[in-house]
């Protein structure tokens, strides 16, 4: 497993972390430190689009790096169910669109993302 930078961190924290993270990665083009919180095991899927699924940091690195995403998000609403270690979120795209986020963790890295856009 990845060694996040941050294990304390809540669902809610971990999702609200990657989800700058990954804005600054829009901006930047530099993925890294939102990979950073990925365990090395970790599975990114994505529903209603075409990508993935990848699996292990390697696989969700070169997707990132492939078909790196050109938009930023917004978080519209979370819920965090820490008992089965999952959160899912509404968010919106800052050009249109929306869509859900559920994401998977333990002690800190993101174990499973699944990115569903709404159609």
């Amino acid at each position: 497993m990845a060694r996040p930078e941050e294990p304390d961190l809540s669902g809610r924290e971990l999702l609200e972390s990657h989800v700058a993270r990954f804005n600054e990665g829009v901006r930047s083009g530099d993925w890294e430190p939102m990979l950073a919180h990925f365990a090395d095991d970790a599975e990114l899927r994505f529903e209603n689009a075409p990508a993935g699924p990848f699996v292990g940091i390697d696989e969700i690195r070169r997707g990132y790096r492939e078909q790196p995403p050109d938009d930023e998000l917004q978080l519209l609403g979370i819920q965090d169910d820490e008992q089965d270690r999952r959160v899912t979120a509404a968010f919106a795209w800052r050009r249109g669109g929306t869509g859900r986020l559920v994401l998977e963790h333990d002690r800190g890295a993101v174990r499973r993302l699944v990115v569903i856009f709404d159609e």
